[in-house]
């Protein structure tokens, strides 16, 4: 039972952080949605990297690859941008994020 209130916390807790480093990157780069937005992206995130990776464990490249697509894709929905915007934004979250885990650890992966 602990655990399973230790995970659920820490998935709370990095569903936050990434919604929050979500919002401000966007914001620095022009867009003008709002922190529901960074919300969906962030939760979208998350799900797709972990059923990907759940569905292939043993080709994490292929996984990454694959979720990284999706995610681009959502960014590019969510926020009505072009690839090479979607692209940057993902960069600089990704970077962010393990700038951000290095000082406040959360769960494992990425967003």
């Amino acid at each position: 039972m602990a655990s399973l209130v230790f995970t659920l916390l820490s998935f709370i807790v990095a569903l936050i952080i990434s919604t929050v480093i979500i919002y401000v990157i966007v914001k620095l780069l022009g867009e003008t949605e709002g922190i529901t937005t960074a919300f969906l992206a962030a939760l979208i995130g998350t799900i797709v990297y972990s059923v990907v990776y759940y569905l292939l464990p043993d080709n994490l490249l292929i996984a990454a690859i694959i979720a990284g697509i999706v995610w681009l894709v959502a960014l590019q929905r969510l926020y009505t941008i072009g690839w090479l915007k979607s692209l940057l934004i993902a960069v600089v979250v990704w970077i962010a994020t393990t700038v951000v885990g290095w000082f406040l650890p959360t769960l494992t992966g990425p967003l």
